[in-house]
């Protein structure tokens, strides 16, 4: 009896044992399925698929993206030391937009036209320079604050294009060019067709063919043509590469960009981007060429820009101007309020006199009285100084109308509020 007992108490015991254990057992796979029904329920929140996936791996939620700043950044293409190819980049993940100006190579940055050299030349100053006087002479030149820089081999070019397979696309015209000082030998036909590294570098540095002839003038004839082809072909580039089944390749892209990318731009400073850049319509890429004509001076030829035109493009290619039917202040009850009486003075710290004129038109139709407008230095962020008592219902639609949360108060002024328009 003793031992029959001691055997049921040991399968007992054991009985006990793989009970606690498959209890073990169910609640790890209880957690696992919470977590695992948590963590999919966060990647819906933050808009599903390949974007919610990272932007929720990396501890987003559905607001972050409502924070993020657009980027800019300087593209630079160089070969053999030569910087031809000269971009501004920016891309907006608020409202999934990417824009490119292409800056023409002989572009003017001298004090006057009559005395120009060939160091007057945009592409001239990386030679003694480098990049950051480039992003200097850019920065005084368009008004903005591009901080960061890409400068490319047109080597990571091709190794790129070969390792997504190649890419698609439609050459313009029959090209022939042969440069053995650069071993430059350009030979392609026209029409669709897919062009793999060493093509597609011949097709992004063709001018002209040997005998002088060039591209149609209505398309754009020499560096014009050539910056319009290199922003079609970069488009198609950028929409062959930006698709699902290249996120596996990421290690090969890594590679390419260590090794012939030279960027100042921190991971840390990016990575928030990544989740909204890889489902980015390449549909909603804007490109434009900067505004200009080239002109023979002192016996250079010289890229002028046209101002008046620069500002605006700028302001429409990269400042997004917020249009007026799009601002719905119908929530906010200014009925009581006399708008006449509350006095407000802009402050341009943009750089942009196109959209001081947009939010002094903006304030001025919705009733305020703007009675001055001055420039101030250069600053980033649009802030509304309360010099007065000012209703807050007021203040509320002041915010909507210049597109800024920040308020700050102030010492009274013959303001009754001051904005400082920020970039």
């Amino acid at each position: 009896m003793n031992i029959l007992g001691n055997q049921r108490k040991t399968r007992d015991k054991k009985k006990k044992k793989m009970s606690v254990g498959k209890k073990i057992v169910l609640v790890l796979i209880l957690v696992i399925l919470v977590a695992g029904s948590i963590f999919a329920y966060k990647v819906y929140k933050n808009g599903g698929g390949l974007r919610g996936f990272l932007a929720t791996a990396i501890g987003h939620n559905q607001d972050t993206v409502k924070t993020l700043p657009k980027i800019y950044c300087l593209l630079v293409g160089k070969s053999q030391n030569l910087t031809d190819t000269i971009m501004i980049a920016e891309y907006d993940p608020q409202n999934q937009q990417a824009s490119l100006l292409s800056i023409p190579r002989d572009t003017f940055i001298g004090t006057s036209q009559y005395t120009a050299t060939p160091n007057d030349k945009i592409n001239s100053i990386y030679s003694y320079r480098g990049v950051e006087g480039m992003l200097t002479e850019i920065n005084e030149l368009t008004g903005l604050n591009v901080q960061y820089y890409l400068i490319v081999d047109t080597e990571a070019f091709k190794v790129l294009v070969d390792t997504i397979g190649g890419v698609t696309f439609d050459v313009p015209i029959d090209m022939k060019y042969d440069d053995n000082k650069q071993n430059l030998h350009i030979d392609l036909k026209a029409g669709v067709q897919v062009l793999d590294g060493d093509k597609a570098e011949q097709l992004v540095r063709f001018r002209h063919n040997n005998d002088g002839s060039t591209y149609p003038y209505e398309y754009g004839i020499e560096d014009y043509g050539r910056m319009r082809t290199q922003r079609a072909f970069l488009t198609a580039l950028a929409k062959q590469t930006l698709v699902p089944e290249n996120i596996f390749k990421i290690n090969q892209f890594i590679d390419i960009a260590n090794q012939y990318v030279e960027t100042n731009l921190d991971f840390n400073a990016i990575k928030d981007y990544i989740p909204y850049i890889v489902e980015f319509n390449v549909d909603n890429l804007k490109t434009e060429q900067l505004p200009g004509e080239s002109v023979l001076t002192n016996g250079v030829y010289v890229y002028l820009t046209d101002e008046q035109a620069m500002i605006q493009m700028i302001d429409e290619l990269f400042l997004n101007p917020t249009n007026e039917e799009e601002i719905d202040t119908s929530g906010i009850d200014t009925s009581g309020i006399d708008k006449e009486q509350i006095n407000i003075e802009l402050l341009n710290g943009s750089n942009s006199s196109a959209k001081v004129e947009r939010i002094q038109s903006l304030l001025e139709d919705a009733g305020y009285t703007v009675s001055n407008v001055t420039d101030t230095s250069y600053t980033e962020q649009t802030v509304i100084i309360n010099r007065g008592n000012v209703e807050n219902a007021a203040l509320e639609e002041i915010k909507l109308l210049v597109d800024t949360q920040v308020i700050s108060t102030g010492n009274q002024t013959d303001a009754d509020i001051t904005i400082i328009i920020g970039a």
